[in-house]
């Protein structure tokens, strides 16, 4: 029996109330990976209204909020990250909000009229409210027609707005237009990346019109809206109040990860050749132990990083997969085993790692720095040597004897933001890390800082903004920023998987912030194409 749903005769409308915005653009991703797929072959729109949310479409950047991230957390409002065209925005209750999942293709529509279309639809809708609209040609969206003037200038107000994303034709986001809205978060920022426009809705323009009787009922609104959509899209709406389909958990029963976790494994004997001599020479790798969705990868391009100090931690982080057991004494002999395999390997850049020890005084600093120096024997000055250590506990003598071996770069990953530290790095401390890294830049400006950052555990954009900032203000340089994925059952879950255009947002973010070189995506690890990442920064 074939899982494909036969088009239906109308265009399906999900009339959803007042949602949060996250679930309704995870519920878009759904539907545009359902259509892409074939598994849906009708189109759709999504009628809603948002709980109070900011969101950043490509263009947009935090230096257009005009507040604070603790006031914000103050009001409890959210900064989201998007796929859609555009800057900053506001969306919240009283603004209706309309998404279509359209093929565009299939409708010989272009971008330029796709977008005229949407305009058209809030411009009549406008006009039976006895609001008269216009277009912006250099900015999408719709305006009052007659600018208001103060103090000899024009003011432009905005009455409706447009940002739109495209995957192989077919169309998420959509508009947005003001009705019975609280306009003064738009007062804490540029709203679509400008200073100079202002923010209007239907309740405010007709209360000044008609102070006596400025009464708007958005179901009313909604209506017209829907009604003027069919009209200029030439199509029949079918509602349906239903969150979601039977299509979609037929859907995610068939992919359980989004579709962006696909790869294909590279066919290459070096592969075997690597485990092999890791085998041969008893060493841990945390490509294997950690169980890292690159090792083919880098196995295959020769390139491997080495975890020193066992295979057993002294903490239980939640979302690690490195076991906590028995603790056996440092290994003498495996300093001289590592560098062994990294000359058979013959590598030119290493990255060498460890368990947490908190059973040994110094965190196994002292075990770092013999590696180090055997590798130095062995390979002379041919090899780059990055080492990513442990917090040791905030032992700055500890760190010292790491340093003085003259490493290329020193790695400390601060994991997640803070606020989850207590569920997810339960015996660690955040500032303690961040304090760590600032002593790098102390006791020795010439090596390269580096970190690392999780996302997916349930932090929120302007938590991940913060924690990246607070990095930078340490004396990182390097980033790299990651999609977490449950290793077992015992694990946190994923409470969310960024997209790859969410991960391009974060890493332009952090280049604006100041650092060189920032590595981000799905795959993404600490280690991750390390050598590429220290050369260019």
């Amino acid at each position: 029996m074939s899982s494909r749903i036969k088009p239906g005769p109308a265009v399906i409308c999900f009339n959803l109330g007042r949602t949060d915005y996250c679930q309704v653009l995870d519920l878009q991703y759904d539907l545009v990976n359902a259509k892409k797929e074939n598994i849906i072959e009708h189109d759709m729109v999504i009628l809603t209204e948002h709980t109070p949310v900011f969101t950043l479409g490509k263009n947009g950047g935090l230096e257009n909020l005009n507040c604070s991230a603790s006031f914000l957390n103050s009001e409890n409002i959210q900064i989201v990250p998007t796929t859609r065209g555009g800057n900053i925005t506001f969306h919240g209750p009283g603004q209706i909000i309309l998404y279509p999942i359209i093929d565009l293709f299939s409708m010989k529509i272009d971008i330029p009229s796709y977008v005229h279309m949407l305009e058209q639809v809030m411009i009549l809708t406008c006009s039976e409210f006895n609001i008269d609209s216009k277009r912006n040609s250099k900015n999408p969206g719709i305006w009052l027609k007659q600018n208001k003037k103060k103090d000899g200038k024009t003011e432009n107000y905005k009455i409706g707005s447009i940002g739109i994303s495209l995957k192989q034709g077919i169309s998420f986001h959509g508009l947005a237009l003001n009705i019975d809205l609280d306009l003064t978060p738009f007062s804490w920022i540029n709203p679509c990346g400008f200073n100079d426009i202002k923010i209007t809705s239907f309740k405010d323009i007709l209360k000044k019109s008609n102070e006596h009787n400025f009464q708007v009922n958005i179901k009313d609104v909604k209506k017209a809206l829907l009604k003027n959509f069919e009209s200029v899209f030439n199509l029949e709406l079918k509602y349906k109040n239903q969150y979601l389909m039977p299509e979609i958990d037929l859907l995610k029963k068939r992919r359980p990860k989004p579709y962006w976790f696909k790869r294909n494994l590279p066919e290459n004997k070096r592969f075997e050749k690597l485990r092999k001599i890791l085998k041969k020479e008893k060493l841990n790798s945390v490509c294997e132990g950690a169980n890292c969705p690159n090792k083919w990868e880098c196995f295959c391009s020769g390139t491997a990083t080495f975890l020193i100090l066992g295979n057993q931690c002294t903490r239980n982080c939640r979302f690690c997969n490195i076991e906590s057991g028995k603790i056996l004494p440092p290994d003498p002999g495996e300093p001289l085993r590592v560098a062994k395999a990294v000359r058979e390997m013959g590598i030119k850049y290493v990255v060498i790692t460890s368990v947490t020890r908190d059973d040994l005084d110094d965190g196994g600093a002292d075990h770092f720095a013999k590696t180090i120096s055997m590798i130095r024997k062995l390979l002379k000055n041919n090899i780059k040597i990055e080492v990513l250590i442990p917090d040791f506990k905030g032992d700055t003598n500890a760190l010292k004897l790491v340093l003085d071996m003259k490493v290329d770069v020193i790695n400390h990953n601060i994991e997640t933001v803070p606020s989850l530290y207590k569920k997810a790095r339960p015996e660690a401390d955040y500032r303690q890390s961040l304090e760590l890294l600032s002593k790098v830049g102390e006791l020795d400006r010439s090596i390269p800082v580096k970190s690392g950052i999780m996302t997916g555990l349930g932090e929120t954009f302007m938590e991940l903004s913060q924690t990246i900032t607070d990095l930078f203000n340490a004396g990182c340089t390097i980033l790299t920023i990651g999609q977490y994925l449950k290793p077992s059952k015992k694990h946190l879950p994923v409470k969310k998987y960024y997209t790859p255009e969410e991960f391009a947002l974060l890493e332009k973010f952090a280049r604006k912030t100041g650092f060189k070189e920032v590595a981000a995506g799905p795959f993404v690890r600490s280690s991750y194409k390390a050598e590429k990442l220290f050369t260019t920064s």
